[in-house]
């Protein structure tokens, strides 16, 4: 007699499967609430987006909030793996530093990437909170979770003897609260127009000002003003009152508003152009302000013609 012999099952590519099936349905959650909005977006809307049955949408997540929450938290940490913000690698790094310039540059470094992969699902939560009970209750939880999270931040300052000593870990810990929050980065980034780069700089020197006096980084000449081939002011082509960007790096008050690269050949919107210029003619722009990825107010001063 032949003794039976068990078979193991493998569900790997089962479960393969279903975590595509997620993220397909994360991504489609994603754009339509950044599109259209929280309270607007319906789950049958998305299961259309993403291409996957109704049911299957309501196995995976249960709920519309559910969905936001899973949106949020992938956006938070960059990918769907099961691990806590504060256990991902570079969390940890940024903790167990033992240079105290160094831990708040990375630090900094961890909420630029936060806020790059996170602000404008963030948004749309907060603006959902206004009118939606459900988004309110989620918007609330995140907010305890993020503190408890950026306290940490104090903490581990704190257990390098690195922390400013008027200062308690409980003030510390609301400091980097408010100053990491999400309201502060759309300020900066969106209303008055900082790149990443300048907002992660911010963050790494406004850490700093928690740090014991001999522990604080010596400060950047000049306060770390851009290199002198970003401050370039940009010239711009005037053609019937539309001004399209040909070369350099615009700034604004000596802050460039955008990357260092050519930036779109769309009409750019201006204000305070001066009367009579001729099509063709040239200006140099030393205030600028971008108000969306193609829309950008210009103050011209001079033409070069």
């Amino acid at each position: 007699m032949t003794e039976a012999v068990k078979r193991r099952y493998d569900n790997s590519r089962r479960q393969a499967q279903v975590r595509a099936t997620r993220l397909r349905v994360i991504e489609a959650a994603k754009r339509l609430f950044t599109e259209d909005g929280y309270p607007a977006t319906t789950i049958e809307a998305i299961a259309e987006a993403a291409e996957v049955p109704l049911p299957t949408l309501y196995r995976l997540f249960g709920s519309k909030r559910a969905l936001l929450a899973a949106v949020l938290d992938t956006s938070f940490g960059g990918d769907d793996q099961p691990i806590a913000f504060g256990d991902r690698p570079a969390q940890r790094a940024a903790r167990d530093e033992t240079d105290p310039a160094k831990m708040v540059t990375a630090f900094a470094r961890i909420a630029r990437d936060i806020m790059d992969r996170s602000s404008a699902i963030q948004h749309v939560l907060a603006t959902a909170a206004q009118v939606d009970t459900d988004a309110a209750d989620l918007l609330n939880e995140i907010r305890r979770q993020r503190h408890t999270g950026q306290s940490r931040i104090a903490a581990a300052l704190a257990a390098t003897g690195a922390l400013d000593p008027g200062l308690d870990k409980t003030e510390a810990a609301d400091i980097v609260y408010a100053m990491m929050s999400p309201e502060v980065h759309r300020i900066l980034t969106v209303e008055r127009g900082w790149p990443a780069d300048r907002y992660e700089h911010w963050i790494a020197r406004s850490l700093a000002t928690l740090l014991a006096a001999g522990q604080r980084p010596p400060a950047s000449p000049a306060g770390s003003a851009p290199a002198a081939a970003e401050r370039t002011e940009r010239p711009l082509r005037i053609s019937g009152g539309d001004a399209y960007l040909t070369a350099g790096a615009c700034c604004r008050d000596g802050l460039p508003s955008w990357p260092e690269r050519d930036f779109l050949p769309a009409p750019v919107v201006m204000t305070g152009v001066r009367q009579g210029w001729e099509a063709g003619s040239s200006a140099r722009v030393r205030m600028c302000q971008a108000t969306s990825a193609r829309e950008m107010d210009l103050i011209v001063t001079r033409s070069l013609a």
